[in-house]
């Protein structure tokens, strides 16, 4: 399931980046914030990736959410509360 959530993140990330940047070129240590990510779409990234995932943004709190700086870290918190099929 990891690596699912990991290929939907990377491909959710790269549609709201500012540059052109292939899902596979994405250094999932690399904080959100120096990719360019601002808060909108952050919140719209995070979205869509839960969408994708079928894990509901209602498993964090504010602080969680705020906590999730890098690519790695929204992977991490994702996979705790991904159903295993």
């Amino acid at each position: 399931m990891p690596d699912a959530i990991e290929m939907a993140a990377r491909s959710a990330l790269a549609q709201v980046l500012p540059q052109d940047l292939p899902p596979e070129a994405i250094d999932p240590d690399a904080d959100l914030e120096h990719l360019g990510l601002t808060s909108l779409n952050k919140v719209l990234f995070l979205t869509s990736v839960c969408d994708r995932v079928q894990v509901g943004l209602h498993h964090f709190t504010e602080h969680d959410l705020a906590a999730m700086r890098t690519l790695g870290q929204v992977v991490t918190a994702l996979s705790r509360h991904a159903e295993v099929h």
